[in-house]
């Protein structure tokens, strides 16, 4: 625990990729063997279910520090993490063990099914062993909402580094099914167990943003130009006369589109293909909107499938006869994906996405104005001698998408942020105007400089007008212009309509609140593209 407690506060304590890889390379080179494989768990989402209620962690916490509730709130409201206020009030410890990380995670497990007295013991007897900062890391193991910047890629390169492996090995063997207590950490690193399961999908290929114009890219021969569709990635894999159907959040979401269930008789054994699950209809891609009703649903009913019918657009062929295609050029697996989609008997929900033809990057960016009317986000450029990496390599694959649509809005709440922002207000709710009231539209968290973040906080604390937990309603002066993917009917939000990925574009210092957008001006932004779908 000692260790782990270290290596986060290493992660935590800079924002310099490299000197993360560096500490999580020391990690690993000294770390107990056994340790090892719940720490990449961990770091890869793989979280175990909570095995104690938070609600009473907070109660026992309040309890042992001897403090009020209110206090207690008022503590949480500033830090910003209950683990970490929980950690800050408990009292000193009247010992120290120094017990494996392994071991804690697998007695917190223990915990499920036990009576709440059980568990109180043992939380209780836990804190009183442990120094402040391993109470902080014991209480995210209970919550398992490790937040430290560490992404899929960083860790590869760690492991590759740390292992002298192939960082591609690497991501695909810790994608897909394992448990940390079924396997050691070099078989992990070894990808031993690998083809041990039939469904086991490829770590996905992923492009950066385009932020040049695409003149700079070269010759437009040298590229494959697609439509970027507004869907779920996914990967669709038959081996041993089993279909998987994989989400690019490792999520196994088969059960959930029946209609691709022929590919089980259609697919030769051994194919992976890649591509979008989108809602089609009559060979029209249909709006993001439709296509929600569909996710997350643990059973599908008939009307669900005929409101939100289902097509699968792939555009790369990963796997073919059981033979790994990822380091044939895009142009040889294109060709080969051709065959295999044109071999299907059923041709109306497995289709190509198509390419969209160009001549010049002119010619593209007069096509990619259209990209809307076909419910797309915009262009997806690939090099036609690119191999199928994994995660993102710049300059192979690129995004290109439209610009989004935005509003201007006014912040009416405002909430202290976590981790480094506990001390700033960063999280803020906007709303537009509904004749003479404000109902709200959009949350939103990210598109402001350090600079700004501290000119809105003081904001905050010098025109907060009612305190409702950690939330402030201040007044609605700030007019900020909210940028956001796609719009539709939402019957969980006040104001009907739920925005699709807002994010703030600018501080618009150059306009005052009564100038903001209507509630009206957004339904007919809906009903616009509505039409257009």
């Amino acid at each position: 625990m000692r260790r782990f407690t270290e290596l986060i506060q290493r992660l935590e304590m800079s924002n310099k990729t490299n000197d993360k890889i560096a500490a999580l390379v020391d990690y690993f080179n000294e770390a107990d063997d056994l340790d090892k494989p719940f720490v990449i768990a961990m770091f890869t989402g793989k979280r175990p279910k909570r095995p104690v209620n938070t609600s009473l962690i907070r109660q026992w916490a309040t309890e042992l520090s001897g403090i009020p509730d209110w206090l207690f709130a008022e503590s949480y409201h500033s830090v910003g993490d209950l683990s970490e206020t929980i950690a800050l009030v408990l009292p000193p410890p009247s010992r120290i063990t120094n017990r494996k990380l392994h071991e804690w995670i697998n007695d917190l497990a223990a915990l499920h099914g036990k009576d709440d007295d059980v568990k109180k013991t043992f939380i209780l007897d836990a804190w009183d062993s442990l120094d402040t900062q391993e109470r902080f890391i014991f209480n995210k193991l209970i919550s398992g909402n490790f937040r430290i910047g560490v992404s899929n890629k960083m860790l590869v390169n760690a492991l590759a580094k740390q292992s002298d492996t192939e960082a591609n090995k690497i991501m695909h063997s810790i994608m897909g099914k394992w448990h940390p207590q079924d396997i050691t950490y070099q078989d992990l690193v070894e990808g031993l167990h690998v083809n041990t399961d039939n469904s086991w999908p490829y770590p996905f290929c992923l492009a950066y943003a385009l932020e040049i114009e695409p003149e700079g890219l070269g010759e437009p021969e040298q590229w494959q130009a697609e439509w970027k569709w507004d869907g779920i990635r996914g990967q669709i894999v038959k081996r041993n006369g089993e279909l998987f159907i994989w989400s690019r959040g490792e999520e196994l979401v088969t059960a959930q589109f029946p209609e691709l269930h022929f590919l089980l008789d259609e697919l030769e054994d051994g194919t992976v293909l890649d591509g979008e699950i989108l809602s089609v209809r009559d060979g029209n891609v249909q709006a993001f909107s439709i296509l929600q009703q569909r996710l997350n649903r643990k059973t599908i009913n008939k009307a669900q499938l005929n409101d939100a019918p289902i097509g699968f657009y792939t555009y790369d062929l990963l796997e073919l006869k059981g033979e790994d295609l990822r380091e044939n050029t895009l142009k040889e697996r294109r060709h080969l994906l051709e065959q295999v989609v044109a071999n299907l008997k059923t041709k109306d929900l497995v289709l190509l996405s198509p390419i969209v033809e160009f001549n010049t990057w002119e010619d593209l960016a007069e096509q990619r104005l259209s990209a809307r009317e076909l419910n797309s986000e915009g262009i997806m450029l690939k090099k036609l001698n690119s191999l199928y990496h994994s995660g993102r390599k710049r300059g192979d694959w690129w995004k290109w998408k439209i610009n989004p649509y935005t509003v201007d809005t006014v912040m009416i709440y405002a909430q202290k942020g976590s981790g480094r922002r506990a001390n700033f207000y960063t999280e803020y709710t906007f709303a537009v105007r509904d004749g003479d009231k404000l109902i709200t539209i959009a949350k939103a968290y990210s598109g402001l400089t350090d600079k700004e973040i501290k000119e809105v906080n003081s904001f905050v604390l010098k025109n907060a007008v009612e305190k409702f937990g950690p939330v402030r309603t201040v007044k609605p002066e700030l007019v900020f212009e909210i940028a956001f993917e796609g719009i539709a009917e939402s019957k969980r939000h006040k104001a009907g309509l739920a925005l699709r990925f807002p994010r703030i574009a600018r501080w618009r210092k150059d306009k005052k609140a009564d100038e903001i957008n209507t509630l009206d001006d957004l339904r007919q932004l809906l009903a616009s593209t509505l039409s257009n779908s």
